[in-house]
């Protein structure tokens, strides 16, 4: 649960001592878990995939966020789009709601196999899909430790994300 893990690093004084935490929630906004620990956050960072029911999903949290802003500290820093090998969908979203993409990991059975073999992609041997995939998290981490201004939490209506990304 969210709470352990905030209890255990403010026992250990690391959410005072450290410049960066990251907090991987299930973005689930009718969980009271996905919004609590952003009572802690400065930047939010969405992961999406390059699928409507994704980014439908995650206009509802850019909505939590938003609300959460108004309390709290937090505001959104961008987009990670995860599994998958176009983001034509999600900078169509990004290009309404003045997101942006801060990071982008393909569709690779490499991130997969490195789930089941419980390591991560820097434990794994360096073939070049894994080493693009490295260099991808070292460039996403760069740009986070430099910081960012925050983006607007502005999410669309539900009728117009229909409009914007629906089939002909």
């Amino acid at each position: 649960m969210w709470w352990a893990t905030v209890k255990l690093l403010k026992e250990h004084h690391l959410l005072e001592d450290t410049d960066v935490v990251i907090f991987d929630v299930l973005g689930d906004v009718v969980c009271g878990g996905f919004a609590a620990p952003l009572q802690h956050a400065d930047r939010a960072l969405i992961v999406t995939a390059n699928d409507f029911d994704s980014i439908f999903a995650m206009n509802r949290i850019v909505q939590a966020i938003g609300a959460k802003s108004k309390n709290y500290n937090v505001r959104l820093g961008g987009v990670i789009v995860n599994r998958s090998d176009e983001t034509d969908q999600v900078d169509k979203y990004n290009g309404v709601t003045g997101l942006k993409n801060m990071a982008h990991f393909p569709m690779l059975d490499e991130i997969r196999k490195s789930r089941l073999q419980k390591c991560t992609m820097f434990e794994l041997e360096a073939t070049p899909a894994i080493k693009a995939v490295q260099d991808e998290y070292m460039r996403l981490a760069a740009a986070l430790w430099a910081g960012s201004d925050p983006l607007p939490s502005i999410p669309m209506k539900d009728r117009d994300i229909f409009d914007l990304l629906g089939f002909d």
